[in-house]
């Protein structure tokens, strides 16, 4: 099995997003039926040579009925937006949250590493908190806004495909960012986007992010 294997070639523990350790995180979304906009992902948008691509809100994604659905249904009537990020990172990064749920749905395998903004002092995480987790393709899961997150990590070089659910504006750029923020408000990096980098992570830190993520930027092995 993928988990196990991943487990033997890496120094870290990776637990399935099914364990009970993932209660506090998030939780596994079902009922709803994500197949369609999967085989639209796979067919409609590349994976990247290297990095990764992110975006917020895709005009196929969400011209499918689904996204009604889960305007109305699971966000409560909320604007959202539908996206995607494909791509081959294979390092923590850094971590970022927002305020309100996020679905990710996976359409490929891969691994997530997860905390919980709680764990931030002084605008700072250090690695070795963190918890990672196995995502079977197929798999759709929200995430609570208290979770710290970034892309997913691949664990094939084919690379990674993921379906990004999120209220409406987020990851959008700022219409105006306060001078001197201190505390979260230095965090705050794009609309509803509050970001911590590793300091070798160069796209953020050329946009401005805190480098808060502390120690080595560990990488998944497969």
């Amino acid at each position: 099995m993928m988990l196990e294997h991943l487990n033997r070639v890496n120094d870290m523990k990776i637990y399935s997003i099914f364990d009970p350790l993932f209660e506090t995180f998030g939780r596994v979304v079902e009922g709803y039926d994500f197949a369609p906009l999967a085989d639209y992902l796979k067919t409609k948008t590349p994976i990247p040579e290297s990095g990764n691509i992110y975006v917020p809100g895709d005009e196929g994604l969400e011209s499918f009925p689904l996204f009604r659905e889960l305007q109305n249904v699971f966000f409560g009537g909320m604007p959202i937006q539908i996206g995607y990020c494909n791509g081959r990172n294979t390092t923590y990064n850094g971590f970022e949250y927002h305020k309100g749920s996020e679905i990710n749905v996976a359409v490929t395998d891969f691994c997530v590493v997860l905390g919980h903004v709680w764990q931030i002092k002084d605008n700072k995480f250090y690695v070795g908190d963190e918890t990672v987790f196995y995502v079977p393709a197929g798999t759709a899961y929200e995430m609570y806004q208290t979770t710290l997150h970034l892309s997913p990590c691949t664990v094939s070089d084919e690379g990674f495909r993921d379906i990004v659910v999120l209220p409406k504006g987020t990851n959008t750029p700022l219409e105006e960012k306060p001078a001197g923020a201190a505390g979260e408000a230095a965090l705050l990096l794009q609309k509803n986007k509050w970001v911590l980098s590793h300091p070798e992570r160069e796209p953020l830190m050329k946009q401005g992010a805190v480098p808060g993520l502390i120690g080595e930027n560990k990488e998944i092995k497969y």
